[in-house]
Protein backbone atom coordinates (compact mmCIF):
# COMPACT_ATOMS: atom_id res chain seq x y z
CA UNK A 1 0.00 0.00 0.00
CA UNK A 2 1.09 3.39 -1.09
CA UNK A 3 1.11 5.82 2.12
CA UNK A 4 1.91 9.84 1.30
CA UNK A 5 2.07 11.72 4.72
CA UNK A 6 2.44 15.70 5.09
CA UNK A 7 4.04 16.27 8.84
CA UNK A 8 5.81 13.29 8.66
CA UNK A 9 9.39 14.74 10.80
CA UNK A 10 6.77 15.73 13.33
CA UNK A 11 6.10 13.69 17.23
CA UNK A 12 2.82 12.37 15.58
CA UNK A 13 4.37 12.07 11.88
CA UNK A 14 7.43 10.17 13.37
CA UNK A 15 5.19 8.01 15.05
CA UNK A 16 3.22 6.68 12.18
CA UNK A 17 6.12 6.59 10.08
CA UNK A 18 7.47 3.79 12.77
CA UNK A 19 4.69 1.89 13.27
CA UNK A 20 3.94 1.43 9.36
CA UNK A 21 6.98 0.45 8.84
CA UNK A 22 7.23 -1.59 12.13
CA UNK A 23 3.90 -3.68 10.39
CA UNK A 24 3.50 -6.73 8.98
CA UNK A 25 1.91 -4.91 5.72
CA UNK A 26 4.10 -3.51 2.91
CA UNK A 27 4.30 -0.12 3.24
CA UNK A 28 5.95 2.18 0.81
CA UNK A 29 5.88 5.62 2.86
CA UNK A 30 6.51 8.75 0.95
CA UNK A 31 7.13 12.03 3.14
CA UNK A 32 6.11 15.20 1.32
CA UNK A 33 8.26 18.56 3.05
CA UNK A 34 8.92 22.18 2.20
CA UNK A 35 12.34 22.33 -0.25
CA UNK A 36 13.66 23.71 3.01
CA UNK A 37 13.48 20.98 4.89
CA UNK A 38 13.94 17.97 2.85
CA UNK A 39 18.23 18.28 3.55
CA UNK A 40 17.38 18.85 7.05
CA UNK A 41 18.38 16.05 9.77
CA UNK A 42 15.06 15.31 10.39
CA UNK A 43 13.89 14.01 6.85
CA UNK A 44 17.64 12.92 6.19
CA UNK A 45 16.45 10.19 9.33
CA UNK A 46 13.54 9.60 7.68
CA UNK A 47 15.63 8.64 4.46
CA UNK A 48 17.21 6.38 5.94
CA UNK A 49 14.55 4.25 7.06
CA UNK A 50 13.47 3.88 3.78
CA UNK A 51 11.69 6.65 3.37
CA UNK A 52 10.85 8.61 0.61
CA UNK A 53 11.18 12.23 0.44
CA UNK A 54 9.90 14.97 -1.97
CA UNK A 55 9.33 18.22 -1.84
CA UNK A 56 6.20 19.73 -2.65
CA UNK A 57 4.64 23.67 -1.93
CA UNK A 58 1.48 23.15 0.50
CA UNK A 59 0.76 26.99 -0.41
CA UNK A 60 1.12 26.09 -4.35
CA UNK A 61 -1.62 25.30 -7.19
CA UNK A 62 -3.86 22.23 -7.32
CA UNK A 63 -2.40 21.28 -9.88
CA UNK A 64 1.26 20.61 -8.41
CA UNK A 65 0.09 19.62 -5.22
CA UNK A 66 -2.12 16.46 -7.35
CA UNK A 67 1.04 15.37 -9.20
CA UNK A 68 2.91 15.50 -5.65
CA UNK A 69 -0.25 12.93 -4.41
CA UNK A 70 -0.43 10.71 -7.61
CA UNK A 71 -0.48 6.94 -6.57
CA UNK A 72 -0.90 7.39 -3.32
CA UNK A 73 -3.76 5.40 -1.49
CA UNK A 74 -4.21 6.82 1.52
CA UNK A 75 -2.90 10.32 2.07
CA UNK A 76 -1.95 11.05 6.11
CA UNK A 77 -2.27 14.98 7.80
CA UNK A 78 0.00 15.46 10.87
CA UNK A 79 0.10 18.91 10.44
CA UNK A 80 -0.41 21.92 12.64
CA UNK A 81 -3.79 22.44 13.41
CA UNK A 82 -3.47 26.31 12.13
CA UNK A 83 -2.55 24.61 8.76
CA UNK A 84 -6.20 24.20 8.22
CA UNK A 85 -5.86 25.97 5.17
CA UNK A 86 -2.93 23.37 3.84
CA UNK A 87 -4.92 20.41 4.77
CA UNK A 88 -7.62 22.03 2.39
CA UNK A 89 -5.75 22.39 -0.43
CA UNK A 90 -4.55 18.84 -0.02
CA UNK A 91 -7.53 17.57 0.33
CA UNK A 92 -8.97 18.97 -2.85
CA UNK A 93 -5.46 17.39 -4.54
CA UNK A 94 -6.95 14.40 -3.18
CA UNK A 95 -9.84 14.05 -4.46
CA UNK A 96 -8.52 14.90 -8.23
CA UNK A 97 -5.75 12.26 -7.65
CA UNK A 98 -8.06 9.29 -6.77
CA UNK A 99 -6.61 9.22 -3.36
CA UNK A 100 -9.05 6.14 -1.70
CA UNK A 101 -8.32 7.59 2.19
CA UNK A 102 -7.64 10.76 3.29
CA UNK A 103 -6.55 11.14 6.89
CA UNK A 104 -6.51 14.82 8.37
CA UNK A 105 -4.70 16.26 11.45
CA UNK A 106 -6.90 15.37 14.55
CA UNK A 107 -4.99 12.80 16.38
CA UNK A 108 -5.97 14.31 19.87
CA UNK A 109 -8.98 14.40 22.08
CA UNK A 110 -12.23 13.95 21.61
CA UNK A 111 -14.32 16.78 21.54
CA UNK A 112 -17.72 18.11 20.24
CA UNK A 113 -17.41 19.03 16.71
CA UNK A 114 -17.79 23.06 17.03
CA UNK A 115 -15.27 25.25 18.67
CA UNK A 116 -17.56 26.29 21.33
CA UNK A 117 -15.61 23.44 23.84
CA UNK A 118 -12.30 23.11 22.34
CA UNK A 119 -11.12 26.11 20.21
CA UNK A 120 -8.96 24.38 17.88
CA UNK A 121 -11.63 21.64 17.51
CA UNK A 122 -13.56 24.24 15.18
CA UNK A 123 -10.30 24.30 12.97
CA UNK A 124 -10.08 20.31 12.34
CA UNK A 125 -14.18 20.42 11.65
CA UNK A 126 -13.27 22.79 8.58
CA UNK A 127 -11.14 20.75 7.48
CA UNK A 128 -13.96 17.34 7.83
CA UNK A 129 -16.48 18.97 6.61
CA UNK A 130 -14.45 20.01 3.07
CA UNK A 131 -13.51 16.29 2.87
CA UNK A 132 -17.36 15.86 3.14
CA UNK A 133 -18.70 18.54 0.40
CA UNK A 134 -16.42 16.40 -2.07
CA UNK A 135 -16.77 13.21 -0.99
CA UNK A 136 -13.00 12.21 -0.56
CA UNK A 137 -12.94 9.03 1.02
CA UNK A 138 -11.36 9.82 5.08
CA UNK A 139 -10.84 8.16 8.38
CA UNK A 140 -10.30 10.61 11.05
CA UNK A 141 -8.62 9.63 14.50
CA UNK A 142 -8.46 10.32 17.53
CA UNK A 143 -6.18 9.26 20.34
CA UNK A 144 -6.56 10.93 23.29
CA UNK A 145 -3.98 12.54 25.74
CA UNK A 146 -0.73 11.79 25.21
CA UNK A 147 1.20 9.99 28.29
CA UNK A 148 4.28 11.88 27.67
CA UNK A 149 2.32 15.27 28.78
CA UNK A 150 0.64 13.77 31.56
CA UNK A 151 2.82 12.70 35.20
CA UNK A 152 2.96 15.65 37.59
CA UNK A 153 6.04 16.54 38.79
CA UNK A 154 7.91 15.00 41.57
CA UNK A 155 9.11 16.63 44.58
CA UNK A 156 12.41 15.67 43.43
CA UNK A 157 12.34 16.72 40.47
CA UNK A 158 14.72 13.89 38.66
CA UNK A 159 11.90 13.82 36.00
CA UNK A 160 11.73 17.26 35.16
CA UNK A 161 13.88 17.33 32.10
CA UNK A 162 11.48 14.04 30.91
CA UNK A 163 8.26 15.55 30.68
CA UNK A 164 5.76 18.75 29.13
CA UNK A 165 3.42 20.67 30.42
CA UNK A 166 3.03 18.79 33.67
CA UNK A 167 -0.62 19.23 35.27
CA UNK A 168 -0.62 22.07 38.16
CA UNK A 169 -2.90 20.04 40.37
CA UNK A 170 -6.22 17.53 40.13
CA UNK A 171 -8.94 19.30 38.98
CA UNK A 172 -12.40 19.23 41.10
CA UNK A 173 -12.00 16.26 43.14
CA UNK A 174 -9.79 14.50 40.31
CA UNK A 175 -12.16 11.71 39.47
CA UNK A 176 -13.79 12.48 35.97
CA UNK A 177 -11.75 9.63 33.67
CA UNK A 178 -10.37 10.74 30.62
CA UNK A 179 -8.69 8.41 27.91
CA UNK A 180 -4.40 8.51 27.79
CA UNK A 181 -2.24 7.07 24.96
CA UNK A 182 1.75 6.57 24.68
CA UNK A 183 2.50 8.67 21.53
CA UNK A 184 4.43 5.82 20.19
CA UNK A 185 1.63 3.83 19.83
CA UNK A 186 -0.33 5.80 17.93
CA UNK A 187 1.34 4.66 14.76
CA UNK A 188 1.10 1.33 15.43
CA UNK A 189 -2.82 1.97 15.65
CA UNK A 190 -2.76 3.87 12.75
CA UNK A 191 -1.11 0.94 10.35
CA UNK A 192 -4.96 -0.81 11.41
CA UNK A 193 -6.66 1.73 10.78
CA UNK A 194 -5.80 2.89 7.10
CA UNK A 195 -5.89 -1.06 6.47
CA UNK A 196 -9.36 -1.87 7.57
CA UNK A 197 -12.27 -1.42 5.18
CA UNK A 198 -14.57 -1.13 8.63
CA UNK A 199 -12.97 2.50 9.37
CA UNK A 200 -13.51 3.83 5.79
CA UNK A 201 -15.68 7.33 6.29
CA UNK A 202 -15.91 7.02 9.87
CA UNK A 203 -14.27 8.70 13.37
CA UNK A 204 -12.02 6.06 15.00
CA UNK A 205 -10.73 6.43 18.61
CA UNK A 206 -7.80 4.92 19.37
CA UNK A 207 -6.32 4.88 22.99
CA UNK A 208 -4.79 3.38 25.18
CA UNK A 209 -6.20 3.35 29.31
CA UNK A 210 -8.99 5.18 30.58
CA UNK A 211 -7.90 7.03 34.05
CA UNK A 212 -8.24 9.77 36.08
CA UNK A 213 -6.55 12.31 37.96
CA UNK A 214 -6.29 10.49 41.14
CA UNK A 215 -5.40 7.46 39.65
CA UNK A 216 -2.78 9.28 37.62
CA UNK A 217 -1.10 10.45 40.79
CA UNK A 218 -1.51 7.31 42.76
CA UNK A 219 0.24 5.33 39.60
CA UNK A 220 3.37 8.07 39.66
CA UNK A 221 3.68 7.76 43.70
CA UNK A 222 3.79 3.92 43.18
CA UNK A 223 6.25 3.89 40.07
CA UNK A 224 8.70 6.89 42.17
CA UNK A 225 8.44 5.92 45.62
CA UNK A 226 7.96 9.71 46.55
CA UNK A 227 5.02 11.36 48.09
CA UNK A 228 3.32 13.75 45.97
CA UNK A 229 0.98 17.03 46.65
CA UNK A 230 -2.76 16.50 46.09
CA UNK A 231 -3.36 19.98 44.88
CA UNK A 232 -6.94 20.04 43.69
CA UNK A 233 -8.05 22.77 41.76
CA UNK A 234 -11.71 24.13 41.74
CA UNK A 235 -13.99 23.39 38.88
CA UNK A 236 -14.76 26.89 39.14
CA UNK A 237 -11.38 28.27 38.87
CA UNK A 238 -10.99 26.28 35.43
CA UNK A 239 -14.05 28.07 34.23
CA UNK A 240 -12.62 30.98 35.56
CA UNK A 241 -9.44 30.69 34.10
CA UNK A 242 -11.24 29.73 30.87
CA UNK A 243 -13.50 32.48 30.22
CA UNK A 244 -10.36 34.96 31.02
CA UNK A 245 -8.40 33.11 28.01
CA UNK A 246 -11.08 33.03 26.09
CA UNK A 247 -11.28 37.02 26.64
CA UNK A 248 -7.56 37.38 25.91
CA UNK A 249 -7.66 35.66 22.62
CA UNK A 250 -10.72 37.01 21.24
CA UNK A 251 -9.09 40.94 21.78
CA UNK A 252 -6.15 39.71 20.33
CA UNK A 253 -6.11 36.69 17.87
CA UNK A 254 -3.16 37.14 16.31
CA UNK A 255 -1.25 36.79 19.71
CA UNK A 256 -0.17 33.52 19.65
CA UNK A 257 0.25 33.27 23.40
CA UNK A 258 -3.17 34.05 23.54
CA UNK A 259 -4.23 31.40 21.42
CA UNK A 260 -1.96 28.73 22.80
CA UNK A 261 -2.84 29.83 26.54
CA UNK A 262 -6.71 29.34 25.25
CA UNK A 263 -6.29 25.89 23.93
CA UNK A 264 -4.63 24.77 27.00
CA UNK A 265 -7.51 26.20 29.19
CA UNK A 266 -10.19 24.23 26.71
CA UNK A 267 -8.11 20.86 27.29
CA UNK A 268 -8.22 21.01 30.73
CA UNK A 269 -11.84 22.26 30.91
CA UNK A 270 -13.08 19.62 28.11
CA UNK A 271 -11.02 16.69 29.71
CA UNK A 272 -11.42 17.57 33.40
CA UNK A 273 -14.51 19.04 33.79
CA UNK A 274 -16.84 17.85 31.16
CA UNK A 275 -15.24 14.63 31.02
CA UNK A 276 -15.58 14.46 26.78
CA UNK A 277 -12.27 12.62 26.09
CA UNK A 278 -13.57 8.90 27.14
CA UNK A 279 -14.74 6.24 25.29
CA UNK A 280 -18.01 6.81 26.09
CA UNK A 281 -18.85 9.99 24.55
CA UNK A 282 -16.91 9.20 21.94
CA UNK A 283 -19.22 6.58 20.73
CA UNK A 284 -22.16 8.94 21.70
CA UNK A 285 -20.52 10.51 18.84
CA UNK A 286 -20.47 8.10 16.41
CA UNK A 287 -16.44 7.31 16.96
CA UNK A 288 -15.71 3.53 16.38
CA UNK A 289 -13.84 2.41 19.27
CA UNK A 290 -10.11 1.07 18.33
CA UNK A 291 -10.17 -1.52 21.32
CA UNK A 292 -13.12 -3.23 20.27
CA UNK A 293 -11.86 -3.16 16.40
CA UNK A 294 -8.32 -4.49 17.37
CA UNK A 295 -8.75 -6.42 21.14
CA UNK A 296 -5.25 -8.42 20.49
CA UNK A 297 -3.28 -5.07 19.66
CA UNK A 298 -0.86 -5.15 22.41
CA UNK A 299 -0.53 -1.08 23.61
CA UNK A 300 1.98 0.20 26.33
CA UNK A 301 1.00 0.75 29.64
CA UNK A 302 1.00 3.76 31.58
CA UNK A 303 2.94 2.04 34.16
CA UNK A 304 5.17 0.56 32.33
CA UNK A 305 5.48 4.19 30.85
CA UNK A 306 6.25 5.35 34.25
CA UNK A 307 9.08 2.65 34.89
CA UNK A 308 10.72 3.68 31.56
CA UNK A 309 10.09 7.32 32.98
CA UNK A 310 11.98 6.71 36.19
CA UNK A 311 14.43 4.89 34.81
CA UNK A 312 14.91 7.78 32.29
CA UNK A 313 14.57 5.91 29.47
CA UNK A 314 11.87 8.04 27.89
CA UNK A 315 12.48 11.10 25.54
CA UNK A 316 11.33 14.41 26.08
CA UNK A 317 8.54 14.96 23.42
CA UNK A 318 9.24 18.17 21.28
CA UNK A 319 12.81 18.47 22.42
CA UNK A 320 13.55 20.51 19.32
CA UNK A 321 10.72 22.47 18.70
CA UNK A 322 10.98 26.18 19.94
CA UNK A 323 7.30 26.85 20.58
CA UNK A 324 7.53 23.98 23.59
CA UNK A 325 11.00 24.83 24.99
CA UNK A 326 13.13 23.03 22.62
CA UNK A 327 16.01 24.30 21.05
Amino acid sequence: MKVTIVGASGETGKSIVNGLLASSENFEITALARESSINGPRYQALKELGVTVAAVDLAGSEEDLTKALAGAEVVICTLHVFDARDQINLASAAKKAGVKRFVPSFFATVAPPSNGVLSLRGEKEKVLNHIKEIYLPYTSIDVGWWYQITPPRLPSGRIDKFILMPPQGLVGEGNVPSAYTDNRDIGRYVAKIITDPRTLNKAVFAYSEVLTHRQIWGAVERASGEKLEYNYIPVETIETQRAEARKAAAADPGNMGAVMALAGADYGYSMNVRGDNAPEYAKYLGYLDAKELYPDLEFIKFDDFLAELIEGKVKRVYADNPMFGGK
